[in-house]
């Protein structure tokens, strides 16, 4: 069987480093792409320089601001984004038809056999983030590896603007003194469960036959004995289905006025059809989604009988689950609608973070 070569892709900061690029001002400073520190946003991406104030993704603007007070926010700029990201795939198919995007600045590419004929994905991996440079004047950082869930490790690495690689030949030690924390699909509590058995790396974990860990974890337990011998047989795929499209508003202040709560109900409906649209995608299940004034997250599902895409249906559909919610009764901070359960296999988004530092350098693969 041959040995897969996959390199991951991975832009620096790409959204905070789009800013500084095209700001002369920007550069050198802690930069925060989000909403406005004084709204309810989150930061959509974040500086090396604002990194190091424990700013991250994710997290509310307000506690962006709270971390780092020099912080500059700037407003997210997605065509932009979209537009740059395009170009960088265009780079990646020049290599190889098998690239699979996991968003606008990250994307697996296995160059097992590629157009360069080159045998070295180190190489490729290098000449790819070369031609990105030159091309946007913007860094990205390669991990390259036998699978996907140690490209993916590997990447992170040596960031930003470097180049890891984990050769077969060291697959099995690198993952035996890899952090349990650090392994895709354990979360915390797994990783609190993980360490009552004493399993606080890839070589503790070792020591598990599969039918324990599927005793103890269910079907993931086998997830983890597969990573465990750094078996990961997910081949690159350049589509993938979407689980679901959706849109949602967080508000700047409560709604509790029901009338109010159903004429943005009615925006957002208009605003997914758009979406589905330009994706040309209908779905069957109507989800309805809404964020009480404590931070309480409820969901109303409903599916059916045909696939829908026009917002008439979603407004209808979703004002009905509205009934079932107390909105007009408790104040709400957030609203939303999703359409799942979709007819066209034509796009997957998906995103892992996985983080680690370890003592290998980099080699030919």
């Amino acid at each position: 069987m041959t040995t897969r070569k996959i390199i991951h892709i991975d832009m620096d900061a790409f959204y905070a480093s789009v800013e500084q690029r095209d700001n002369p001002q920007l550069r050198g400073k802690p930069v925060v792409v989000g909403g406005n520190p004084n709204s309810r946003g989150v930061v959509c991406a974040a500086s090396y320089e604002a990194r190091r104030f424990g700013v991250r993704s994710a997290i509310p603007c307000a506690q962006a601001f709270r971390l780092c007070p020099q912080a500059i926010f700037v407003r997210p700029r997605f065509e932009v984004y979209r537009g740059i990201s395009r170009e960088i795939r265009r780079i990646f198919l020049a290599h190889t038809e098998l690239v699979e995007p996991l968003s606008l600045d990250e994307a697996f590419l296995d160059v097992t056999q590629n157009k360069s004929g080159n045998p070295s994905a180190t190489w490729l991996a290098n000449q790819i983030r070369a031609q990105i440079l030159e091309k946007t004047r913007l860094t990205a950082s390669a991990g390259v590896a036998p699978n996907k869930f140690l490209a993916k490790i590997a990447s992170d690495v040596n960031k930003p603007n470097g180049i890891f690689v984990i050769p077969p030949s060291r697959v099995e030690a690198y993952i035996e003194q890899l952090p349990i924390g650090r392994f895709f699909g354990i979360g915390k509590a797994t990783e609190k469960k993980m360490h009552a058995l004493g399993v606080f790396c890839g070589k503790d974990l070792k020591r598990f036959e599969e039918a324990e860990l599927i005793q103890r974890f269910g079907k993931s337990g086998s997830w983890y004995y597969r990573i465990s011998r750094g078996i990961d047989n997910r081949e690159v795929k350049p589509h993938r289905v979407a689980k679901s499209v959706g849109v949602e508003e967080t508000f700047a202040r409560d709604i509790d006025q029901l009338d109010r709560i159903r004429e943005i109900l009615r925006e957002l409906a208009i605003e997914l059809e758009r979406r589905l649209s330009k994706k040309q995608k209908s779905g069957k299940t109507i989800t309805l989604k809404l964020r009480y004034d404590d931070f309480t997250t409820i969901t109303r599902a409903e599916s059916q009988p045909r696939y829908v895409s026009d917002a008439a249906t979603f407004y209808e559909v979703a004002a009905r689950l509205l009934e079932l919610s107390e909105a007009g009764k408790r104040p709400i901070r957030l609203l939303g609608i999703t359409l799942s359960n979709l007819d066209d296999p034509d796009h997957r988004e998906s995103q892992l973070s996985l983080q680690l530092p370890l003592p290998f350098g980099e080699e030919h693969f």
